[in-house]
């Protein structure tokens, strides 16, 4: 009976997979391709990398997650030369099998269905969406669920075995992602309720911690940094308080369905008055905040979920330390940061609930985690299909691709660049501009080439153009994914002509100067290191010069004024304050390129640029 319903389970599980196995790169998939390509090179530290986000070069040391998918990756590349779609995601199914496998036997041991138990884990929507991409979420499940598994079953049978085996898992998982620290204090729960003294489970418990300092001290004995100190040093500009609140708001929301929200009512409806007060209470709220009806209810809904989970047994103890470090932890609210809470919430629900509403719950969660899976395939795949349609174009021109994700990822394919901040195109260049992947803004004179709507067919959407969904961020919206038919993203290709400057004399803050600003210099004034204006030759000109503001927070004091990249004049200015420099000019061309140096930056948070001193005017006069 055991092992049919584990081999029914993998079945199913890798089942799930099938139909995607040509999901195209998508989301975050190409940083970590990017680490993978890098530990070919260096296979110790695959992420003493550089690459540009949003116009800024990085330092990948900064990516929120430690190395092991990377190095997954790096392996499958290592053995297949490039990234060959189907067989990398039938590798990636092994770790959905392995999760699911866990969950089945964590479900044999906490609840008398297991096997409906693990059908409803199996169709929670971000584990189902999650499972299609390269990202470390489903290593780092399938690490995690195994070894809360192994451990429950090693300390029932005090196996020194299994919990070597369990405390493996947990490294593994801390090399998954920092949050597997929270093994910790999980499975100190089950040692607490179990009143276990067994010295070698309580020393097992801080595998994950100890694997991350070990790999700390590697990186710093072989390179002299920590990982996790690069990490803090980007994180602070979006660890803001009304980030953080977005994000544990959006988290409530997304537990509401990790199963069915009917299910869940049915299941906890009837336990306990004030757990259905306070989720009343919560939805009530929730509808003066947006009368939406899926936000609210499924704010209600994830409310009664963790209003339930407040009781003194090992699995209440797991939802509500995970979910509650997961509010301090993140800053975007995804719903696939939930998925480690998604095994005792089905455990949990299997308990409550009758045999025939479990088989509802499944039916009805299947066809919504299908489509979220199905949009998403689809969001990615209009990706792939505008990067094919450009091809012929991008062997011939130099391509910038102004966006991020699988667009990245397939123009880059093609040979596309990523632009900077302060990129200087040139006429004839094809820029690729992502409306929803926050492009970097490019003052560039453009003519239309071609547009596409991505629009997938399926009327569900985890992400779009409307911003009201939290299903892959927090940061606009905060259903857990929206009923919409409209656009997830809008993709177009201009190329660049030629600019003809009508001013000699530009305010960055008046709009005329837009079109005179190659790079570096924004309309509030600020520029950044290095700024670039285009300006138009008068017929008497004898001097160029920039009016200038130091502010009091700007270490920047020496500054460099030049023409047509020769230097015509600098100063080093000796404390913040109102400043002028000039020099003697007389072109002889039609137009110029006037550039602005500063020695130092500093950025402001949570604004992020990199920012100089204040231009209040600058030209020929």
């Amino acid at each position: 009976m055991v092992i049919r319903q584990a081999l029914a389970i993998a079945v199913l599980a890798l089942l799930l997979r099938l139909p995607f196995l040509s999901q195209p790169i998508q989301g975050d998939d190409v940083t970590y391709l990017y680490a993978a390509e890098h530990a070919q090179i260096d296979p110790l530290h695959p992420t003493h990398t550089q690459y540009l986000v949003q116009g800024e070069m990085v330092d990948m040391r900064g990516h929120p997650h430690p190395p092991l998918d990377a190095w997954i990756l790096a392996a499958l590349l290592a053995v297949f030369g490039d990234v060959q779609p189907v067989a990398f995601h039938l590798a990636y199914s092994l770790f959905s099998i392995v999760a699911a496998l866990a969950m089945l036997s964590l479900a044999r041991r906490f609840c008398e269905r297991p096997f409906l138990a693990t059908l409803l884990f199996l169709v929670v929507p971000a584990f189902v969406v999650s499972g299609n991409g390269f990202e470390s979420d489903l290593p780092f499940l399938a690490c995690w669920m195994a070894a809360v598994a192994l451990f429950v079953r090693g300390v029932d049978g005090e196996s020194p075995a299994l919990i070597a085996a369990a405390a493996l898992a947990g490294a593994l998982a801390s090399l998954a992602a920092y949050q597997a620290v929270l093994l910790t204090p999980i499975l100190a729960s089950y040692l607490i309720e179990r009143k276990s003294k067994w010295r070698l489970a309580w020393a097992a418990l801080f595998a994950a911690p100890l694997a991350i300092g070990a790999w700390q001290l590697m990186e710093r004995a072989t390179v002299g940094s920590n990982p996790t100190g690069v990490v803090a040093g980007y994180m602070v500009g979006l660890h803001t308080l009304h980030n953080t609140l977005r994000s544990a708001v959006a988290l409530v929301v997304h537990s509401g369905w990790i199963v069915s929200p009917i299910l869940l009512i049915v299941a906890f409806a009837k336990s306990g008055k004030w757990r259905i007060i306070v989720a009343g209470a919560a939805a009530l709220a929730g509808a003066f905040y947006d009368s939406n009806p899926l936000f609210w209810i499924s704010l209600g809904c994830g409310v009664l979920l963790l209003a339930t989970a407040v009781r003194k047994d090992f699995l209440g103890a797991w939802i509500l330390i995970f979910t509650a470090a997961a509010m301090v932890i993140f800053f975007a609210g995804a719903a696939r940061y939930l998925l480690p809470i998604a095994a005792p919430v089905a455990i949990l629900i299997a308990r409550a609930a009758s045999a025939r509403m479990l088989a509802v719950g499944f039916a009805l969660q299947l066809p919504l985690a299908l489509g979220l899976a199905l949009a998403n395939f689809q969001h990615a795949e209009g990706y792939r299909k505008f990067a094919e349609s450009l091809a012929p174009e991008a062997a011939e021109r130099r391509v910038w691709v102004n966006g991020e994700w699988g667009l990245r990822y397939y123009l880059e394919s093609e040979g596309a660049l990523q632009p900077a901040r302060d990129q200087i195109t040139r006429p004839g260049d094809i820029i690729v501009t992502s409306t929803l992947g926050q492009a970097v803004p490019l003052n560039v004179p453009v003519s239309p080439l071609s547009t596409t709507d991505i629009v997938p067919t399926v009327p569900i959407r985890l992400i779009s153009l409307s911003g009201r969904s939290a299903f892959s961020t927090s940061v606009h919206g905060l259903l857990p994914f929206e009923i919409s038919r409209g656009p997830v993203d809008r993709v177009r290709a201009e190329i660049v002509i030629e600019r003809k400057p009508e001013l000699s004399y530009i305010d960055p803050t008046d709009p005329k100067a837009a079109l005179h600003i190659l790079s570096g210099l924004y309309a509030d004034g600020w520029m950044t290191s290095r700024a670039a204006v285009l300006l138009k030759v008068p017929e008497k000109s004898v001097s160029l010069g920039v009016k200038l503001v130091i502010p009091e927070n700007a270490p920047a004091r020496h500054v460099q004024l030049l023409a047509d990249g020769q230097l015509v004049a600098e100063e080093t200015f000796p404390a913040p304050g109102s400043y002028s420099l000039s020099a003697l000019y007389s072109p002889t061309a039609p137009s110029v390129t006037v550039t602005l140096t500063v020695d130092q930056t500093f950025s402001a948070p949570p604004d992020q640029r990199k920012l100089g001193v204040v231009i209040s005017g600058v030209g020929l006069r």
